[in-house]
């Protein structure tokens, strides 16, 4: 099946991304998330690419034995930070033995201490420029690119933004998942402003169920998202009560993601932080059931 092709099946299109564990208690306990995540059938699972490429082996790792133990497509993340074209390429050829199904072909955010990207010799400085190696020298993987709901931090505009998404599709990608984001019309918008620039491709949400306030803040000062001022209040009014700060925030992606479906989104993406209750959570409050 082709990677876009999943959102054309029957039903609500779910997938989950997970970021490479640092030690082996990590990696047990991630699998036993995703244990429970494998029962609502995802379409497929991702796994993070580190900065400068510095969890390649263990990103591979994981999506090969999520491949292997449970037989669900698997896409394993690739960025142009630190790499040349040859390192990509023997990225690639590892990732087609482990019997990857696709790749989301990201240009990657400039390592630590550096304020902006840089290309090393023999690399490539756009993602489009990665979308089009894949697309000509490994046509069996499907790719994901990423979209900004809110614009991207580095873009000066929007419209720039957008453009640039426009040539990520243009060189061969299959879909685009957005960054996480809290606000529906930031995704509606652009998702439609997309469409203007005749972007065709299904415009996957990408969403990230808070658990911790302060964690939720910190992920958010990084990479840009806003959160709504009636939510801040409300996780700002329970102060240190962590499990009330949870159940806040499975309730309010509860209601979002409600909004999304009712909206005809092609799917939803679930940033997970390789846990699973809380996504857990909220699928099953949407009427999700797990496979016995």
């Amino acid at each position: 099946m082709k990677l876009a092709d999943a959102y054309r099946a029957p039903g609500l299109t779910i997938s989950f991304e997970l970021y490479p564990p640092k030690t082996e208690a990590a990696e047990t306990e991630l699998f036993q998330h995703v244990a429970e995540l494998i029962k609502f059938e995802p379409a497929f699972l991702t796994c993070t690419y580190g900065a400068g490429g510095s969890t390649r082996d263990k990103t591979l790792s994981i999506v090969g034995r999520v491949r292997r133990d449970y037989h669900r497509p698997v896409a394993a993340h690739l960025t142009c930070v630190g790499s040349t074209v040859e390192q990509i390429r023997a990225y690639l050829r590892e990732a087609r033995e482990l019997g990857v199904d696709h790749i989301v072909a990201l240009r990657g955010d400039p390592p630590a201490g550096e304020k902006s990207f840089r290309a090393v010799e023999g690399g490539l400085s756009y993602a489009n420029e990665l979308v089009s190696l894949i697309r000509a020298e490994f046509p069996e993987f499907g790719i994901a690119v990423a979209g900004y709901p809110e614009k991207h931090q580095e873009a000066p505009s929007l419209e720039v933004d957008l453009a640039n998404l426009q040539r990520k599709v243009a060189a061969g990608a299959d879909i685009v998942v957005t960054q996480l984001f809290y606000n529906n019309d930031d995704y509606f918008r652009f998702r439609d402003r997309a469409g203007e620039l005749g972007i065709d491709v299904p415009i996957v949400p990408g969403i990230l169920p808070i658990t911790n306030f302060a964690q939720i803040k910190r992920i958010t000062s990084l990479c840009g998202a806003r959160l709504p001022t009636d939510l801040v209040d409300k996780l700002t009014a329970l102060g240190d009560d962590v499990p009330g700060q949870f159940e806040a925030g499975v309730e309010f992606a509860t209601r979002q993601v409600e909004g999304l479906i009712a909206a005809g989104v092609p799917g939803v993406h679930f940033y997970v932080l390789n846990k699973s209750q809380a996504t857990s959570e909220v699928l099953e409050a949407i009427g999700q059931t797990r496979a016995k």
